[in-house]
């Protein structure tokens, strides 16, 4: 079963789905009506909808339905520390397995997509049989196949990757015919359950995608690094399925001690905005409640709620709220949904949609930072891939024809991210967050004092603008409210204290003007912030407090 088909008959005793869906199928029906036992394979990829699938099923076991039975399965799985964390018994199966020859290559200064076509040459000529090569994206394997271009007409070339259709994944995957090669790029789609017939040389670019927090809200981000001592593991493996096999590993067997015993769970470094609405959905506020194989971050969860409460998804109290309802019923991550589910009419959730589905797919409509620039050659886009996304723009925008105020409509979902140009700068912003971020003085975006920032990449400190649209001083302080308020600050080095009345856009001044002295309630604020920072010394009285302490 995946999103968009559902191949499900009375017949049907063993149903494999994705663990996105089976969290969508369990939040529909918490009984699982009709369903005997869940399996979660591949639990070592500890992905977060995996985690978040599994303490869904064990409360649903728990409460409800105590004849649920669940199984979780992996060939690299610390089954010692899953049995603790569930409480059970582990089963273990031999399979049988070819041997395979591992062969270090050494470490090379040269990018992957230049290296990996001269490797895959070497093992054509050293060895028989087809090749599974091992990339960490789709960047990688079609620069990788252009290269490979001109190996001749015995050589089938087969990308294998996540965005691919189901029948470009199942040619990659079929045989070779007689008298024919195969050399399937992949991804680590490929890393396990799964045999393709006649691969007997493995080659490993030792790297892997991984998701990381985004830092423009848009969930999470793809991120390379070094894969773990588990993935390579189980890329090698593949090399001795069929029959004996070697496996290119591109680098010294030396760092293969400093790799990661396992991949992080995601649940540990990417973005929870998503989590915290599913469990909002769940109808828990207490994340502790459920059993857990890690629990989420608290600190990153309450970034989460609070993200989500500024969108409208909760309430005060973190209840869902009708919009929240809407927002979770959407494949997106919660700012892309928020944007579809704040729009006030057709014409606004059309065109809502259409951004939403373009931001959801990386390197849609381009490169360009002008979100207008990149929303127009996405709506020119004749590919398949494009095609598929406006077909699913249309069904979560009604089909209406798109249209409506961009501005008004980017702010429900970047209220936090409406910035101004620095004085004086000229591509450095401040955003009502407080936060910094950056584009070149070059670029298009440049050219406009106010920004709504859509995306955001590169260095956490001040990140680069990757996506925004240029608005108006009046589009943007009809964004969100602007305060008019009192504001103090107190230097430990004078011991006196500074006021102003200021109207602010969140973080950003608009005006200020100096005040003859602080009121109590902010100058009590501005003593505590420098208690805050720097500790009861800001306020002389760092050696009274701690003989206190020392005394209780």
């Amino acid at each position: 079963t995946t999103r968009v088909d559902r191949k499900v008959s009375k017949e049907t005793r063993i149903e494999v789905i994705t663990d996105g869906l089976f969290t969508r199928r369990i939040l529909a029906d918490q009984e699982l009506s009709g369903v005997g036992a869940v399996l979660f394979d591949e639990f070592h990829e500890r992905r977060l909808n995996a985690d978040l699938g599994l303490a869904l099923a064990l409360e649903v076991q728990s409460v409800l339905r105590e004849d649920l039975r669940l199984l979780i399965m992996s060939a690299t799985l610390d089954t010692a520390a899953v049995a603790r964390a569930i409480d059970a018994p582990v089963i273990e199966s031999e399979g049988r397995m070819y041997p395979v020859e591992t062969r270090y290559l050494g470490k090379s200064d040269e990018r992957i997509e230049d290296r990996m076509p001269k490797v895959i040459r070497q093992a054509l000529r050293e060895e028989d049989g087809s090749v599974l090569v091992f990339l960490p994206g789709a960047r990688e394997i079609n620069r990788t196949a252009e290269a490979l271009a001109g190996l001749g007409p015995d050589i089938i070339l087969a990308p294998l990757y996540g965005a691919l259709s189901p029948g470009e994944q199942d040619a990659a995957v079929s045989p070779a015919p007689p008298g024919k090669r195969k050399i399937v790029l992949a991804t680590d789609i490929a890393e396990s359950a799964l045999t393709i017939e006649g691969v007997r040389i493995v080659i490993d670019s030792g790297l892997s995608r991984v998701a990381e927090e985004d830092l423009g809200g848009l969930g999470s981000r793809l991120t390379t690094v070094r894969a773990s001592r588990a993935s390579a593991d189980q890329r090698r493996g593949r090399a001795g399925r069929t029959a004996p096999g070697v496996c290119y590993r591109l680098w010294d067997e030396a760092a293969t001690r400093g790799l990661m015993a396992a991949p992080t769970p995601e649940i540990l470094v990417t973005d929870l905005s998503g989590l915290a609405l599913t469990l909002a959905e769940w109808g828990t506020q207490d994340a502790a409640a459920l059993t857990w194989m890690d629990p989420p971050p608290p600190g990153k969860l309450k970034g989460a709620r609070t993200l989500l409460t500024a969108l409208g998804a909760l309430d005060g109290e973190g209840a869902l709220t009708a919009r929240g309802r809407e927002m979770a019923r959407l494949p997106l991550p919660p700012r892309l949904t928020a944007l579809v589910a704040s729009a006030p009419g057709a014409a606004e959730k059309a065109l809502a949609a259409e951004i939403a589905a373009m931001m959801g797919e990386r390197g849609m409509g381009g490169e360009s930072s002008d979100l207008t620039q990149r929303l127009q050659r996405f709506r020119a886009d004749g590919s398949p891939r494009a095609r598929s996304l406006k077909q699913q723009a249309k069904s979560w925008g009604g089909g209406a024809a798109p249209g409506g105020d961009l501005a008004k409509l980017l702010s429900q979902a970047w209220p936090d991210q409406v910035a101004r140009r620095r004085p004086g700068s000229a591509g450095s912003y401040l955003m009502a967050s407080g936060r910094a971020a950056s584009v070149q003085p070059s670029d298009l975006l440049a050219k406009s004092e106010w920004l709504i920032v859509a995306d955001l990449g590169g260095a956490a400190k001040e990140p680069r603008i990757l996506l925004g649209l240029a608005i108006s001083e009046a589009e943007a302080l009809a964004s969100q409210k602007v305060v008019t308020e009192e504001r103090a600050a107190f230097d430990p080095k004078t011991g006196k204290f500074t006021a102003r009345r200021v109207k602010a856009l969140g973080a950003i001044v608009l005006s200020e003007a100096p005040l003859p002295k602080p009121s109590a309630e902010a100058a009590a604020a501005a003593m505590l912030a420098a208690i805050e920072a720097d500790g009861f010394g800001a306020i002389g009285a760092g050696d009274v407090i701690e003989e206190t302490l020392s005394r209780l």
